[in-house]
């Protein structure tokens, strides 16, 4: 690692890491915010961003190629601190799963405030961090799935109640009960069946890349003013709460470390079920 002459934040040594982004105007009203990621002119994602700012560098051509890449030039404002004594084995999925599930909860106000009920939908690599950041946040935690057998690893993970989606009774039994609900689900699903969850006033908050259109019921949205709404990833000073708060608690995704010669082995468990939400990191020494 090497610092520029400018750099004041960061001395050689120390522990950081650099997320989902690399780079953004850092001049439009949302970078000034704080949400880096809805730059006005398009923030420079970390894997196959246009480096249309000037501030990433580290190849040749004109698109960042992820964390694998020989090296990376990172502007100072998009470089994490990883605080002393975390597991870096564990920290890398914080910057992306991690953050996916707490902006969110900043954003609507659950980082501070009253503590109320928080609905996660999915259990598997993003539901499960957001079960525990939810539950450290003190909040009461409901875990949704269309699969009973998704009940033991949610409650496990700290979940309070687990609604079982596509039985009626399951939703009805716990009808009105989450004031916001994070939907992790990517594919193709009906966000109906999770609108009877949610709060008069409450909010559904869709965080699958689902590629398809979702044909809602407007009037489960009039009767109770519920909301639907989105969330990408998370700016630069949030994903530096998010760290701070894993430290503090202790949390970390469930990861197992494998070596390059297993690539292609849990690339086969990502795309099956992967049931448990396992994260899979590379470990470079041992692979070189």
């Amino acid at each position: 690692m090497e610092v520029g002459p400018k750099v004041t934040k960061f001395k050689v040594g120390e522990y950081c890491a650099v997320g989902c982004m690399v780079d953004s105007c850092l001049d439009c009203h949302y970078c000034k915010d704080g949400d880096e990621q809805y730059c006005s002119k398009g923030m420079t994602g970390t894997y196959g961003g246009n480096k249309k700012h000037g501030r990433a560098t580290g190849n040749t051509d004109l698109e960042t190629h992820g964390g694998y890449s020989g090296s990376h030039t990172v502007h100072e404002q998009f470089v994490l601190r990883i605080p002393e004594g975390m597991d870096i084995t564990r920290t890398a999925p914080i910057l992306c799963a991690g953050i996916t599930m707490y902006d969110p909860l900043r954003h609507w106000g659950y980082t501070t405030g009253p503590k109320r009920t928080v609905g996660i939908v999915g259990v598997g690599g993003l539901g499960t961090m957001g079960i525990k950041l939810a539950k450290a946040l003190g909040h009461r935690v409901v875990a949704i799935s269309t699969s009973a057998n998704k009940e033991k690893i949610a409650k496990e993970k700290g979940a309070d109640i687990f609604v079982v989606s596509s039985d009626p009774e399951s939703v009805k039994a716990n009808a009105g009960s989450c004031d916001l609900i994070l939907n992790t689900v990517s594919a193709n699903h009906d966000l109906n069946s999770y609108l009877p969850l949610v709060a008069t006033n409450g909010t559904l908050v869709q965080l699958g890349g689902v590629g398809c259109a979702h044909p809602v019921q407007n009037f489960a949205l009039m009767m109770q003013r519920k909301n639907i709404a989105g969330s990408l990833i998370g700016g630069i000073k949030a994903t530096q709460e998010v760290i701070d708060l894993c430290h503090k608690h202790n949390i970390y995704p469930d990861c197992q470390t494998i070596e390059a010669s297993q690539i292609n082995w849990a690339w086969e468990q990502l795309d099956g079920k992967n049931s448990d939400g396992v994260r899979y990191v590379i470990d470079i020494k041992k692979s070189l």
